[in-house]
Parts: structure tokens; C-alpha cells; sequence
């Protein structure tokens, strides 16, 4: 079985001026994932796709084989799944082997480690599952939302009807970190998920992503904290 990790990097941001390759704990934010996924004796290569020949050149130092994304989805509002079927399409004809499986990780959600891929591979395998997510799991946590104007309203309980915590039904939240999926799926569905779909539960602590500037601190101090800079 052939899993190939497919990284996501662009060149251009808004919140914070490169951002896949700002320092982050003494190396380039990019590193981090590609050095998880280096890890995880599961997967077989690992390929960063980027409209950066910087970020191309940096990803190479770490041990990654760079796919040049076109400009014509390089853009702001184009879809990761459309660069995903650029990278698999590439990959594929340059090694003359189909993919099995995807592994998608989020450069901005380095707060993990090696074993966060392997275990989920574990899990896509034992399930037998077409896709699978990263969540962390909502606990205490009484949510609500607004539409609009309308009044708020709480969404995983009913504040009429407030039962202890224990009896409320587990909820999960998507925290980005990384997906898994066949490549038929996205092909089929044009989504990263689709088919049977497996949740993978990580730690609370995992869940924050780096998305402007107050974001690399609290990281930062995570990452310290948790020792997940010993990569």
C-alpha cells in the first residue's frame, strides 16, 4: 500500500507575509510537517506543493520532492482539493505507481507529532475507511450561535432543558490539523471527504493552528511545553 503525504503551501498570505516559512520554534513553520510526516515509517514520499520556488527550496532542505503549482490554482480562492488532484496527477505519472492514500496536512497546525499520522493510517486501515479527519473532542463546552439578527441560540443542548454535562451527546470539532483520503474519493466527490468517513480523536492541545501573529507565541509555548520541538 502506497501513501504519499501531499503538503500545501502557497506563497502568498494576508494575515502574516510568509507564512508557511516564518521561524517557529527555530525552524521554518513548513519543516515541522514535513519532518511529522518523515517520521511516520507508513508513509512512503513526501511532496510539498507550492507557487514558491522559496518555499520549494526550503522544502527540499527538509527531505521533500517539490511539485511547482500553476498559477491557475495558485490563486486566493481556489480549492485545496484542486491542487491535490494536480500533485496526485503529478506524482503518479512521475513514479508510474497509483496512491492508495492521501495524507493532507495543514502547515499552520504544527502541534503534533510523527505518531499522530501513523496511528491515523492505523485507523483508516483497521477501519477500512475512504476518508478521515483530525477532531478534538468538545468538552465543556456549551455552544452557541446567530444567524443574522436573530436571537442566539444554544446549538449542542437545549438551555431550556440543561442536563449535566455528562449526559450531553459527544461532539467533535474539525481542527484542521490533517485529512487522509483515496484519491478516488476526491476525484468522485470533489471534497476531501466522502465515502465512509473515520474520525480521528487528538489531544485538546493540538488543536490550535497559526493564523496571524498572536497565534505564533501561544504555539510556540505549546509546542515547547509539550516537547513537540524534539522532532
Amino acid at each position: 500500500m502506497r501513501i504519499s503525504c501531499i503538503i500545501l503551501a502557497r506563497g502568498g498570505s494576508k494575515g502574516i507575509p510568509k507564512k508557511n516559512i516564518i521561524d517557529f520554534c527555530g525552524k521554518p513553520l513548513i519543516a515541522w510537517t514535513i519532518m511529522q510526516a518523515m517520521g511516520a515509517k507508513e508513509v512512503a514520499d513526501v511532496w510539498v506543493s507550492s507557487d514558491s520556488n522559496e518555499i520549494l527550496e526550503i522544502s527540499r532542505r527538509y527531505g521533500a520532492n517539490a511539485i511547482i503549482r500553476p498559477e491557475n490554482i495558485s490563486g486566493d480562492y481556489e480549492s485545496s482539493e484542486s491542487a491535490w488532484k494536480h500533485a496526485i496527477d503529478f506524482i503518479e505519472s512521475k513514479s508510474k505507481q497509483s496512491i492508495d492514500y492521501v495524507l493532507a496536512p495543514q502547515v499552520t497546525s504544527p502541534l503534533r507529532d510523527a505518531s499522530d499520522f501513523s496511528n491515523a493510517i492505523c485507523q483508516i486501515n483497521a477501519e477500512k475507511a475512504d476518508s478521515l479527519l483530525s477532531v478534538a473532542k468538545i468538552e465543556d463546552f456549551f455552544i452557541w450561535g446567530r444567524k443574522n439578527t436573530e436571537n442566539p441560540h444554544s446549538i449542542n443542548y437545549d438551555y431550556k432543558d440543561r442536563k449535566p454535562r455528562q449526559l450531553i451527546d459527544e461532539t467533535y470539532i474539525e481542527n484542521g490539523s490533517f485529512y487522509i483520503f483515496r484519491p478516488e474519493v476526491l476525484i468522485k466527490e470533489n471534497n476531501r471527504l466522502g465515502g465512509n468517513i473515520s474520525l480521528f480523536l487528538m489531544s485538546k492541545y493540538k488543536m490550535f493552528q497559526i493564523d496571524n501573529i498572536e497565534d505564533i507565541e501561544l504555539s510556540s509555548v505549546i509546542m515547547k511545553g509539550f516537547n513537540l520541538d524534539q522532532t
